[in-house]
């Protein structure tokens, strides 16, 4: 399911960052005064901000009310396309903080990236007060945008907790409740009755082969209901530890039992969903509005659930991705920049407005008791789906540190998954194999 995934664009401008970093043709920011670089602090001015599609649309909507509260600033939202902004934020950083927005918007998994490549590249926004504001967004996002050293490096604004869309109509046929599916092995062990009752589907599907990308968003995901991931808080790898291997498992065991169709290519999971032989989507909050818009044809049968949990009383929630606003230290407007950062980010009318005009699902827990959440939709049978992600949110999930080596842990770990799949190999070897290889790739320790 990779290939729908908000966060597709790091299979290709992932390694980019990499090659732009470490590759030797340009040298990071180091020098750069982690406090600030060397921009300014002014209060006025005109603020350019780096965004892209949906998002960009949703942020100039802020920005009249902004303008209004704050007089001498002037906002210009420019949407800078994707991926076409990963590389640009990379060689602005590169170049030492030249010719970069004032405000960047930037995912999970290239944030550390972009503090590990360019130390002092990204404005610490502690000196601004962002401190007071740690609380107010889902559990498990502030240790992901703040830095070892303390430093706040950005406000999160975008929250995908995991969900369990599945088709009520297939397991109403089965004689089946998914809701009462405590964990992926109860789902297991009911897919002789399932599979009985709906010859020809299947429950997810995932590309085996690799090709032309690695296909790892569900096992990221069954990681992560862990609290585990490819690195720890600290960096050390982690491939080979317990939860990455019954992960894993769980994946081989769902392919074992005839539940994992095959999805090949880039569009092989949007082929099988629209012939509708797909029953479950374990796919987070963005996908809502995305089934909606691409199957309208299933409309009324698809329901919402917590995910199973990985481990008989383990959590059954996980934030899967995030995205946030970050400032350029070399803005000559920080404070100017982060103003409308905060204004953006920390009033619940803000990300509202931005959510309705764009479908980013906001990390600022306040901002649910707003009745949109609790809004029934027809295409889920009449279910606030988003009542369920924004009950997930508030429940939180445990960080995850993509770290700068993301995009290497992606390629060893979709070739052990493609061993599992193609080759039935075992989790914990290929695994072992995996982080061995990481390790030899990155310098990393194994932890």
């Amino acid at each position: 399911m990779s290939h729908l995934s908000r966060r597709d664009l790091l299979r290709a401008s992932g390694a980019g960052l990499l090659a732009l970093a470490a590759g030797g043709g340009l040298a990071a920011c180091g020098g750069a005064d982690p406090g600030g670089g060397s921009g300014g602090d002014a209060e006025t001015g005109t603020v350019t901000v780096w965004s892209w599609a949906t998002a960009a649309a949703a942020l100039r909507g802020v920005v009249p009310a902004f303008e209004k509260d704050n007089p001498g600033i002037k906002v210009d939202v420019q949407d800078i396309g994707n991926p076409a902004i990963w590389d640009k934020i990379t060689v602005g950083l590169a170049a030492g903080g030249q010719g970069l927005g004032d405000v960047l918007h930037i995912g999970c998994d290239y944030l550390p990236g972009y503090v590990d490549k360019f130390p002092g590249g990204l404005a610490d926004l502690s000196q601004f007060g962002a401190t007071a504001h740690q609380d107010a967004f889902a559990k498990g996002l502030w240790p992901v945008v703040t830095g070892k050293d303390g430093h706040v490096h950005a406000l999160p604004w975008e929250v995908n907790p995991l969900g369990f869309f599945y088709r009520q109509d297939c397991f109403d046929k089965a004689g089946i409740d998914p809701t009462t599916l405590a964990t992926w092995d109860d789902l297991i062990a009911v897919a002789d009755r399932f599979k009985a009752a709906n010859p020809g589907i299947s429950l997810i599907g995932i590309n085996k082969a690799a090709n032309p990308d690695p296909d790892l968003d569900f096992l990221q995901s069954l990681m992560q209901l862990q609290g585990a991931f490819y690195f720890d808080l600290q960096g050390r790898i982690t491939l080979g530890s317990e939860p990455d291997v019954r992960a894993l498992a769980i994946v081989r065991r769902l392919d074992a039992a005839g539940l994992v169709a095959d999805a090949p290519g880039d569009q092989g999971w949007a082929t099988l969903m629209k012939a509708g032989k797909l029953a479950v989507a374990p796919m987070p909050a963005w996908a809502a509005h995305y089934l909606e818009a691409k199957f309208p044809g299933q409309s009324g049968n698809w329901r919402l659930a917590k995910p199973p949990a990985v481990t008989p009383g383990g959590k059954r929630t996980a934030l899967v991705n995030s995205t946030h606003l970050a400032v350029s230290a070399s803005s000559p407007r920080r404070r100017a920049a982060w103003k409308f950062v905060e204004y953006a980010l920390t009033r619940p009318a803000s990300v509202n407005a931005m959510f309705a005009a764009g479908g980013v699902f906001p990390a600022l827990t306040a901002a649910y008791s707003d009745p949109l959440y609790s809004a029934p939709r027809p295409y889920f049978g009449g279910q606030p789906v988003l009542k369920t992600f924004a009950d997930l949110a508030v429940d939180g999930g445990d960080p995850t540190n993509y770290s700068g080596d993301y995009a290497r842990a992606l390629k060893v770990v979709g070739d052990a998954q493609t061993k599992v799949f193609l080759e039935s190999g075992d989790p914990a070897a290929v695994l072992q194999d995996a982080a061995g290889r990481l390790a030899q790739q990155t310098g990393r320790t194994i932890a």
